[in-house]
């Protein structure tokens, strides 16, 4: 989707306001000598102030470990992050939401970031995911393929196919033949799996980091079709970024070992 004429105003998506309300409120409370954002980095080059986060929802756990992280690391700094669909994180970016760093599900939604000209850089992988079956607490209706999710009667959600989530699982449907009415389409991946764990629905199709997340609320099923349908997850600096040094020393956070010790707990894969 490349752009070929310069964009029109920009404007906050309506979902994105609540949020930069948010931010700007944890901004003026961040405190130290680098103020709400701006450039960032003090005399000695180390980050301060507030360092914006996008980030697909299925990041929710690890980021935000992370973020307490960099926040013990380089006192006086907050991390505030924006958790969501990829697909609607790119579009707050390109629409105008104040951010520093975007790391999405896929490549796809990520360069829809990249065509609008609003990364600093050539994005980069630095985790990957796969999809598992999130069933009811102790799996009462025996779920143990994907082909069983087509059985009348059993209520399953699916992410929509505009974010990562759902456009993997429609690849893994393709790759096995098997054609799959969900009783909802949900925005994220996050909103998906909690219709299982509020025993909404009798299973989704979620990410195994997700499941495991859940920490027992819900049961995992592994299914080999999962196989055909792994997403990279990029990340990158944004190029209006208010906090460029904050942004670059939360990448490096990330793309460090101790970064990748969180991720892989969370059941990321390697690039």
């Amino acid at each position: 989707m490349t752009r070929t004429s310069r964009r029109a105003p920009r404007r906050l998506l309506a979902g994105i306001g609540a949020t930069a309300v948010l931010l700007a409120a944890g901004a003026c409370s961040s405190g130290g000598s680098g103020g709400t954002g701006g450039s960032g980095g003090g005399a000695s080059g180390r980050p301060t102030g507030t360092v914006t986060v996008f980030a697909a929802a299925s990041l929710q756990e690890s980021f935000t470990t992370l973020g307490k992280t960099f926040e013990k690391r380089y006192p006086g700094t907050k991390v505030a992050f924006n958790f969501g669909g990829s697909d609607s994180l790119a579009a707050g970016i390109t629409g105008g939401a104040p951010a520093d760093v975007f790391a999405s599900a896929s490549p796809r939604t990520m360069k829809t970031v990249t065509d609008a000209g609003d990364a600093a850089g050539t994005p980069a992988t630095f985790v990957r995911n796969r999809l598992e079956i999130a069933a009811l607490q102790g799996n009462p209706d025996h779920i143990s393929s994907l082909k069983d999710l087509t059985g009348s009667g059993l209520k399953v959600v699916l992410c929509a196919e505009t974010v990562p989530c759902g456009a993997a699982t429609r690849t893994a449907l393709e790759a096995s033949g098997l054609k799959l009415t969900p009783v909802s389409y949900e925005q994220d991946v996050k909103s998906a799996l909690t219709k299982v764990e509020l025993k909404e629905a009798d299973a989704a199709v979620v990410y195994r980091t997700d499941v495991k997340a859940a920490g027992g609320k819900v049961e995992g099923v592994e299914f080999p079709e999962s196989a055909e349908a792994v997403n990279d997850y990029p990340i990158v600096r944004l190029k209006n970024a208010g906090n460029a040094s904050g942004a670059k020393a939360f990448l490096a956070l990330v793309n460090s070992a101790e970064g990748w010790k969180v991720l892989g707990a969370a059941g990321f894969l390697t690039p």
